[in-house]
């Protein structure tokens, strides 16, 4: 048995009339008898009474009736769920982001525009450092990603767009001698435990940026891949921050942030997402953050 099958029953049912039945569902009145009597046949007996004036049901057309509504109106909702998720109005995106991509509100950008688009989207966001993202998003556990590009330098043929560029800062406890200072060079963090964001415990990329001072560094360092952890670290007097200029936004205990001055400084978020994606919802994701914000007052 076949949906089309139904359709041409419930219709013949509802208009008692195979000629009017025909007309609404825009077929021949002989193709439409043929198609009643293999339902017939399906069925083992008559579903219609046919008569010179009317066509009414038999007891089984009675029972079928209820039913064949009943699958209709399912596959229709099938039908309609599915293309939903083509279009991308539901679903789900998985985001995985760096603390950085928050601070240049990127992400939150992002995630406004999306939301006011597609407000029956779940969003599912984690923390991550960047090379987790970028594994999430090649298993199967992330739809998208929002990374800083210091020290990624493989995202493993994902799709790569380049947003805002900010600077590093110095972030160090009110008490520390370079808190008075209007900026910092790199020459004057020689001999200072540093706190550098990095995008993996292997990650030396910020710590090239100092030159010929990295040496003096190198048993001084301690590797963090949260911009917060690096806040944190510093507030507590365990050492100097190399941290994003935006993270100034976040006000902690005791902590003051210094202009880097003096070497190649620039940090650039990157939305990752993956170049064959199949999700409707992410695809929809991917469109939109090509758009503009949407007008708040409206």
């Amino acid at each position: 048995m076949e949906l089309r099958h139904l359709r041409y029953f419930v219709a013949v049912a509802e208009e008692c009339h195979f000629g009017r039945a025909a007309a609404r569902l825009h077929v021949t009145q002989s193709t439409l008898s043929t198609q009643v009597k293999a339902l017939e046949r399906e069925v083992g007996g008559p579903v219609f009474v046919r008569t010179s004036r009317r066509v009414e049901l038999t007891e089984a057309g009675d029972l079928l009736l209820l039913e064949a509504r009943r699958a209709l109106a399912q596959a229709d909702r099938a039908l309609d769920v599915a293309r939903r998720s083509v279009r991308g109005e539901t679903g789900a995106v998985r985001i995985g982001f760096s603390g950085i991509a928050v601070l240049e509100g990127i992400l939150s950008g992002d995630l406004r525009r999306f939301h006011r688009a597609h407000p029956a989207v779940e969003l599912h966001l984690t923390e991550l450092p960047p090379s987790a993202q970028v594994q999430g998003l090649q298993d199967g556990t992330l739809d998208i990603g929002y990374s800083p590009d210091n020290g990624l330098h493989d995202t493993g043929g994902l799709a790569v767009t380049r947003g805002a560029r900010t600077n590093l800062s110095v972030a160090v406890r009110h008490d520390h001698a370079l808190a008075s200072a209007a900026s910092v060079t790199p020459g004057e963090l020689e001999g200072e435990n540093l706190i550098v964001y990095a995008t993996d415990m292997g990650d030396q990329s910020v710590l090239d940026r100092l030159g010929a001072a990295r040496a003096e560094h190198a048993t001084h360092v301690h590797l963090v891949t949260s911009t917060l952890g690096a806040l944190a670290l510093a507030s507590a007097g365990v050492g100097v921050a190399l941290v994003p200029a935006a993270s100034e936004r976040i006000t902690l205990p005791e902590l003051v942030h210094r202009p880097l001055q003096g070497m190649a400084t620039d940090v650039e978020v990157m939305r990752l997402s993956r170049p064959d994606e199949l999700s409707g919802s992410v695809r929809a994701f991917v469109r939109s953050c090509a758009e503009p914000l949407p007008d708040p007052d409206r």
